[in-house]
């Protein structure tokens, strides 16, 4: 492949840059095809369930109803379930009351970092995308892609706190829906030492979280979020999606890594750098401690050969 462009912005360190890369090569954004963040490539197009509720937005929100469907969906006890301002106000709230750290690097970056305190870990792990063994314990799970790994809502672990994003499954990050689930038993300790039962642990979490936090808008269309999911059928078509973006990349010469999440690794220096001006944009995983890997959403099926376009042009053919 060709020199990077040196005009290319650096990379942020959670992907989801397409506008501001966009910008700075002098793109229509909507030219580049933003494979630097994770969503689902095969959920419907939100537009028209959001367009229904638009009177919803003259009113303050309140997440009673939205909550108990949710809770059903997941098999969890509403009183259990709090609605947050999507994963990342989620993981924000947890790591507020109880700090804690992960279980080993690389790990997602905006888990905590503490000696102490409970462990965290992704499931599928971020970067690597595998999914968690029986052996592997912590106590507070981010399942923000379980769901689309394996078309389950939650691998149901009782004793462990949960946390999710809502805005991975049903490809909305503008709506901002994520959520924790507390457990109905066992107790956590905080990285000060103290510990929780899980009543303590929920009151503290409402406490931590700006009242008001979900909007009317997001409550609204939930319902009909939960509605239109496939979660099994969306898992296997994203597996499928994933062997061909494997073969497609390993027939361009590259060497990939590829498990149960809906991405691949990359093992090539410079590929965000290289393919971006071609109208691709890959996640440069040097925030992971991962330097000259490359991560790469599974794109719907019309991004496959997008990606392909890209990699012949990158290589000057």
């Amino acid at each position: 492949m060709p020199p990077s462009d040196p005009s290319l912005p650096a990379p942020g360190a959670h992907g989801g840059d397409g506008p501001a890369v966009a910008r700075a090569l002098g793109m229509d954004p909507d030219d580049l095809l933003d494979l630097s963040q994770n969503m689902n490539p095969v959920a419907p197009d939100i537009g028209p369930l959001v367009a229904v509720h638009l009177d919803s937005l003259v009113r303050y929100p309140d997440p009673a109803a939205a909550t108990r469907l949710l809770a059903e969906a997941l098999g969890a006890d509403p009183g259990r379930v709090l609605l947050t301002n999507g994963g990342s106000e989620a993981i924000h709230l947890v790591a507020a009351v109880l700090g804690g750290g992960v279980l080993r690097e690389p790990e997602f970056g905006l888990h905590p970092r503490s000696d102490r305190g409970p462990r965290w870990r992704t499931d599928p792990h971020s970067p690597s995308g595998r999914l968690a063994t029986a052996e592997e314990k912590v106590q507070v799970w981010d399942e923000a892609f379980y769901p689309l790994a394996t078309g389950r809502w939650t691998a149901g672990r009782d004793a462990c706190l949960t946390v999710g994003s809502l805005t991975k499954t049903f490809h909305c990050p503008g709506l901002r829906l994520g959520y924790v689930v507390v457990p109905a038993r066992g107790a956590l300790t905080t990285a000060d030492g103290r510990a929780l039962d899980p009543d303590a642990l929920l009151a503290g979490l409402r406490t931590a979280q700006p009242h008001w936090s979900v909007s009317t808008l997001a409550l609204a269309v939930l319902p009909d979020l939960l509605a239109t999911a496939d979660l099994p059928g969306w898992a296997r078509a994203i597996a499928a999606l994933r062997d061909q973006v494997v073969h497609l990349l390993e027939d361009a010469g590259l060497r990939v890594e590829a498990a149960q999440a809906p991405w691949v690794l990359v093992h090539e220096p410079a590929l965000r750098e290289r393919l971006a001006p071609h109208g691709v944009l890959v996640r440069d995983c040097t925030s992971f401690g991962m330097p000259g890997t490359a991560r790469i959403a599974v794109p719907g099926p019309g991004g496959l050969e997008r990606v392909e376009r890209a990699l012949r042009a990158a290589s000057g053919g």
